[in-house]
């Protein structure tokens, strides 16, 4: 029988994407997590498939084995956080799915495009980490004229948070816009490149994710068909679930 992977709760519902690691050891400390109806510890390890509350709400329970994977396209405004409380112009709340469910991955508020939802805490961290080479396209405008020079510079990276992007395909689509692909997260990162650049981006939308391609109206969701999660369970077989430090 194969070991069982224990996970500190707090690390846990950070990959999940239910709050921060130090919300979660505040929580701990308040009394406001249970694990399996006990109050959780600091520290406390979870393999994901206990009854774990916050606040007496259910965060996971090990009945519950329906995994939900959306597609959904993501309006400017939208913020990519589960912090239905802080923020008003939450995902979560805009799309009012009936049981809980939170992003994969963000695209920050001025940005729209393809975003994926999920209550399969397992599957994040195999598509979001860098080192797995997912890739991610997206279209953008800027606020002046390109020229070869940029498209050069900025697929051969550029530095931005203290280290220099991976190298990228970028191909000019119109005077002032063009395509990327990228296969990193930093925060907000083609924004960062472009003003690096002295550019400044007017419009930025993600039309593809790995297989998933955009074809939603803005403010729409689909399901993932059983075709695209088939082929993107094959595409992380081989995916490490380590996070970058």
């Amino acid at each position: 029988m194969a070991d069982v992977k224990l996970t500190r709760i707090n690390k846990y519902l950070s990959e999940i994407g239910f709050c921060s690691r130090r919300m979660a050891d505040s929580l701990i400390e308040k009394g406001k997590i249970s694990i399996n109806g006990e109050l959780a510890v600091m520290g406390q390890k979870v393999s994901g498939e206990e009854e774990i509350k916050v606040e007496n709400k259910l965060v996971f329970t090990k009945n519950d084995k329906e995994k939900i994977y959306l597609a959904f396209n993501k309006p400017v405004g939208v913020v990519c956080t589960t912090d239905t409380k802080r923020e008003k112009n939450n995902i979560i709340d805009y799309i009012n799915y009936p049981t809980r469910i939170f992003p994969i991955g963000r695209l920050d508020k001025p940005s729209e495009g393809l975003i994926f939802l999920t209550n399969d805490g397992d599957i994040v961290n195999k598509i979001l980490r860098a080192n797995n080479k997912h890739e991610k396209e997206y279209l953008v405008e800027v606020n002046k004229p390109i020229t070869k020079d940029f498209i050069k510079l900025m697929g051969n990276g550029v530095p931005v948070l203290d280290k220099i992007t991976n190298k990228c395909f970028v191909k000019q689509t119109g005077k002032k816009t063009f395509k990327i692909i990228l296969t990193q997260g930093l925060n907000r990162q083609i924004r960062r490149m472009c003003e690096y650049l002295d550019y400044r981006v007017i419009s930025l939308k993600r039309i593809r994710i790995m297989n998933i391609e955009l074809d939603l109206r803005v403010g729409e969701y689909r399901y993932f068909t059983k075709s695209e999660l088939n082929t993107i369970n094959q595409l992380i077989a081989n995916s490490s679930k380590t996070h970058e430090d």
